[in-house]
């Protein structure tokens, strides 16, 4: 079963979930802003492995992302630090997640959900 980590208020989100369903696609669906933040542990487990860097977990067009001018650091930011932040700040997560086992997909890129069915 896949696990779907979504904010129902985000576009993107909405068109994710939309391509699910029109393809029948069986998800969990997880609100990860408002229920179920995904945790340091987790998130760690996600970026050992895949292959994104670790800047690609970051909300980069957030307003928390920009007023804390964050890019300024995330690309020396060590694992442990981005993990524990994103963590602790959930609209700090670039949206949606798709998750399959230990494989994950960042953002909404039809393409990539494509390489499910």
């Amino acid at each position: 079963m896949l696990n779907f980590y979504w904010y129902p208020k985000c576009s993107t989100c909405k068109k994710a979930k939309a391509w699910l369903d029109e393809h029948q696609v069986d998800y969990h669906l997880i609100d990860m802003i408002n229920d179920q933040t995904p945790t340091k542990e987790q998130i760690l487990h996600w970026m050992d492995n895949n292959d994104a860097e670790i800047h690609r977990y970051f909300n980069t067009s957030g307003v928390i992302y920009r007023t804390e001018n964050l890019k300024e650091v995330i690309y020396t930011m060590p694992k442990e630090e981005a993990a524990q932040m994103l963590s602790e700040r959930g609209m700090l997560i670039r949206r949606p997640i798709l998750e399959n086992g230990d494989k994950v997909f960042l953002g909404w890129k039809e393409s990539e959900y494509e390489t499910l069915l």
